[in-house]
């Protein structure tokens, strides 16, 4: 069992930065790739961003290259994600995910996630 907690969220202005943390539960974190997702009013969950076990490895959404930044530190059972130069199509509801398996851009593929975080941009 792995329990996901994240944290950092709030309301900043358009072109500022926040960084999100997700601390988890459990031994076996350095196992499990993490995501990062999001879901806005009405939406669906959007894949972010993604990275390996390692750390070595790390996937993007598109909509987030160059602004975005995942990392991790086993050591803290944690991961990151760095948000850059916020829009306020940027505001949603911010969730961590862990998956055993090669890494996936589904939300529903993952095997634990945690509660959210809301990020608030404003113009």
């Amino acid at each position: 069992q792995v329990q996901l907690v994240e944290s950092g969220g709030g309301l900043v202005q358009a072109g500022g930065s926040l960084r999100l943390s997700c601390a988890a539960s459990g031994r076996t974190f350095r196992s499990y790739i993490m995501g990062w997702f999001r879901q806005a009013p009405g939406k669906e969950h959007e894949f972010l961003a993604a990275i390996s076990w390692s750390g070595s490895n790390t996937y993007y959404a598109d909509s987030v290259k160059g602004r975005f930044a995942i990392s991790r530190d086993n050591a803290k059972n944690t991961v990151y994600l760095t948000m850059n130069s916020l829009k306020p199509g940027d505001t949603a509801v911010y969730y961590c995910a862990a998956r055993l398996e090669d890494y996936s851009k589904n939300y529903y593929l993952y095997d634990y996630w945690g509660r959210g975080t809301q990020v608030t941009v404003s113009s």
